[in-house]
């Protein structure tokens, strides 16, 4: 890989604080445009593409069936690269100012229904032992406060609050909140300690969340967990963390909780992010709409 390449990376962790889950999207995003450079560009060096390589790159992955999800994915990272390049005054000319992002659907996220969440939590789906407890517990964390994965993962014994009943979390950017939780999540927690107390932890883990050989929790292991627990109550083929958030932000929605309110828990630094969910709820507006406006049946 290109020094500059190595260094944009650094400067993306170091200064910027990127998630590790975006670095490794960031670096495979680079490390296909270098591939194209060399294969298709003849050995040209990254630093020194132009705007109609560039181009070419994004008809390559487009013949290569690549969604256009995907490929704006990536047009984004090569547009950030070289933005760093001329910040650092590497290159004179940015080539992808001009490289345009492709028309893609917006795809609607379907919440589960308060329904579902409720079968999923009355139901025994497992034995009481170490990994069913602290699958239902993650699960119940997800549904209970929105966060995200990498959210989860990285919450440490230190950040439960016990006597207040509060959970600290570090989200995007090292940017930190605390997040009221209730009563019956506190006693979730305790018990899921209780539990943890009997693993042999691997020296210096202090992750709340383990897997059963004492090691942090990984992200598709948080994936099939989820996935086994809510096929059992939802025929949604879409089973992830991000749907649970989207789920938790709906119900609170639904429920009359404001969106700034809602905008504080996700941990979303502009209202606009959040106003995705308000669409969600559409569904109830026009039932509300039909029960209450007088010529609504007409």
């Amino acid at each position: 890989m290109n020094i500059m390449v190595d260094k944009f990376f650094d400067y993306l962790q170091f200064e910027k604080r990127y998630s590790v889950h975006t670095l490794k999207a960031y670096k495979n995003d680079l490390t296909e445009l270098e591939d194209y450079l060399i294969v298709y560009q003849s050995d040209t060096v990254i630093v020194d593409a132009v705007f109609n390589q560039l181009r070419s790159f994004i008809v390559f992955l487009s013949e290569r069936n690549y969604t256009n999800r995907s490929i704006n994915r990536k047009i984004s990272s090569v547009k950030r690269f070289y933005k760093y390049l001329r910040y650092i005054e590497e290159i004179d000319v940015n080539p992808s100012m001009k490289l345009v992002s492709l028309k893609q659907e917006s795809s609607v996220v379907v919440p589960y229904s308060k329904a579902e969440m409720i079968n999923l939590f009355d139901n025994e789906l497992c034995e009481s032992d170490f990994d069913c407890v602290r699958d239902k517990l993650l699960i119940s964390i997800f549904y209970n406060t929105g966060i995200r994965l990498s959210e989860l993962i990285g919450i440490k014994l230190k950040d439960v609050d016990y006597s207040n009943s509060q959970l600290r979390v570090l989200g995007k950017r090292n940017k930190e909140r605390i997040i009221p939780i209730s009563a019956q999540l506190i006693s979730e927690i305790e018990k899921y300690a209780f539990w943890r107390d009997d693993i042999e932890v691997v020296e210096g883990n202090f992750a709340l969340f383990i897997t059963k050989n004492g090691k942090e929790l990984y992200s598709s292991l948080v994936y099939r967990v989820i996935n086994s627990y809510l096929s059992k109550v939802t025929k949604k083929v879409k089973r992830s963390p991000h749907i649970i958030r989207h789920t938790f932000a709906t119900h609170l929605l639904d429920a009359g909780a404001d969106l700034n309110s809602i905008k504080e828990l996700l941990g979303h630094s502009s209202v606009v992010a959040t106003q995705i969910y308000t669409h969600v709820s559409i569904s109830k507006l026009k039932s509300i709409v039909n029960i209450a406006h007088p010529r609504a049946k007409k």
